[in-house]
């Protein structure tokens, strides 16, 4: 697919009014209500669909349907991203206030190590094509892997990079509203916050790894790539806002996301033997995604949707008056 230098830098162009328009929207220590969280989220859904109604204008019904496979695939990773953010949260009490800055900066990050991250692979599939089948496998392994560890979650404070982080950057215990550096005693130190956004991005980081093979697995169009990975992750922080409260609800999440991976990465190894079309790689997954979400509420339909606050913590806590975060730190989790 042929697509002008001229598009590109539109795109690009797009992102970041979005981005701009977002952070001035959100300015200084504000919390965002359930109302807002779900306006934004229709917003940035309606944003990357109709994005996808662009690409079918102009290149066709086919790579509308690899847009809109890879948009599903990452907004669906994505909501387990929500989890672990909310996971990470609650570990270090960040004060809801805090929040939405350290994940504007996070989907800053994420959006360059992606791009980053498919330009690589997009080299390594021109220049090795078998490379596809190594990311089929691997996609094939992590959704068992998915699976079989669906119930587990990794404890934040052990992460290793969390401990390399302390050890190699001077940092304080103490908050200072949404600031990620400040002076003490003449010179600059990390505050907690800088802390969780390091970890937020390796978080990032993580998923990008399993995302990235996952799309290449429904096209391999550099383009449609980036631009499905983008649109889905610009609309994450207002997800985060609106399910972190309901992440005991979606039990069956990860069973289906497994599925997910395992179904791409199969798609990816009978590349040769069998394209599955489009249209039918596109119903699937959302039909897994669907079923699983479906699933997760009846499952938990007696459930009451606030029961687990808290990844949301006190917003009444005045800013100096923010928990501080231990400096415990363990192994490798």
């Amino acid at each position: 697919m042929s697509v002008p230098l001229w598009l590109w830098f539109a795109v690009l162009a797009v992102i970041l009014i979005m981005l701009a328009v977002d952070l001035l929207a959100h300015r200084g220590e504000k919390v965002v209500s359930l109302r807002e969280a779900a306006g934004w989220s229709a917003a940035w859904v309606t944003i990357g669909l109709g994005f996808g109604a662009v690409v079918w204008a102009r290149f066709g019904a086919q790579a509308a349907g690899e847009y809109y496979a890879g948009y599903v695939i990452e907004k669906s990773l994505a909501i387990d991203n929500v989890f672990v953010f909310a996971l990470i949260f609650t570990t270090f009490a960040v004060p809801r206030a805090y929040q939405h800055r350290v994940l504007f900066y996070g989907v800053v990050g994420a959006l360059v190590m992606r791009a980053a991250f498919i330009a690589g692979g997009a080299a390594l599939i021109n220049e090795f094509a078998w490379v596809l089948y190594l990311f089929g496998a691997f996609l094939v392994l992590t959704g068992v892997q998915m699976f079989r560890h669906r119930n587990q979650h990794a404890d934040p404070t052990r992460h290793p990079i969390l401990r390399l982080t302390r050890r190699v950057i001077p940092n304080t215990m103490t908050w200072h509203g949404t600031r990620f550096w400040v002076r003490e005693n003449g010179r600059w130190v990390a505050t907690p916050l800088f802390t969780v956004l390091i970890l937020i991005e390796t978080t990032d980081l993580i998923f990008a790894v399993d995302s990235i093979p996952a799309i290449f697995a429904v096209t391999q169009d550099t383009f449609l790539v980036f631009t499905s990975n983008a649109f889905a992750i610009l609309g994450l922080r207002a997800m985060y806002f609106l399910l972190a409260d309901l992440m005991d609800r979606f039990v069956y999440l990860k069973v289906g996301l497994a599925a997910v991976l395992v179904f791409v990465g199969v798609k990816m190894l009978l590349l040769d033997a069998y394209k599955i079309p489009i249209g039918v790689s596109l119903t699937v997954i959302a039909g897994l995604i669907a079923a699983s979400v479906l699933a997760s509420l009846m499952r938990t339909r007696h459930h009451a949707a606030g029961a687990t606050g808290a990844s949301t913590p006190d917003d009444s806590v005045a800013p100096d008056q923010a928990p501080t975060v231990s400096t415990s730190t363990g192994g490798p989790s």
